[in-house]
């Protein structure tokens, strides 16, 4: 892979890691960068009304959905950096080819060829 591209793709790897830490502190209330502990969400408390109960479930069903793909996104993009640390970034994790390019560009996080990634998918 051209050096050029790695360290582009680099550099957008720790900005969407910053973005991504920044949001779930947003949703936390605090996170730890270095340990990964992304912190607790907190139970809303809007009344004692039914329909503030309701609220309550609902803004809390949808902040933890929200957490968690943010903790996944987040997984995703610190596998990233430490494959380029290793220097086996751009190798799919499954069959040990190359991923293209292009995949990379468009997905820097990518750790699977778009064969390899169908494949799995498709099991799913």
């Amino acid at each position: 892979m051209d050096k050029t591209i790695l360290e582009q793709l680099k550099k957008k790897l720790q900005t969407d890691e910053q973005r991504l830490v920044t949001e779930l502190a947003t949703i936390t209330g605090g996170v730890d960068t270095e340990e990964g502990d992304t912190g607790k969400l907190h139970f809303p408390q809007y009344g004692a009304k039914d329909d503030e109960n309701a609220a309550e479930v609902a803004t809390f069903s949808d902040s933890f959905s929200l957490k968690r793909k943010i903790e996944e996104s987040l997984h995703d993009v610190r596998g990233a950096l430490a494959r380029i640390e290793k220097e086996t970034y751009g190798i799919c994790r499954y069959c040990a080819k190359p991923i293209d390019e292009r995949r990379l560009i468009a997905r820097p996080e990518s750790g699977a060829c778009v064969a390899c990634k169908e494949e799995l998918s498709s099991r799913s």
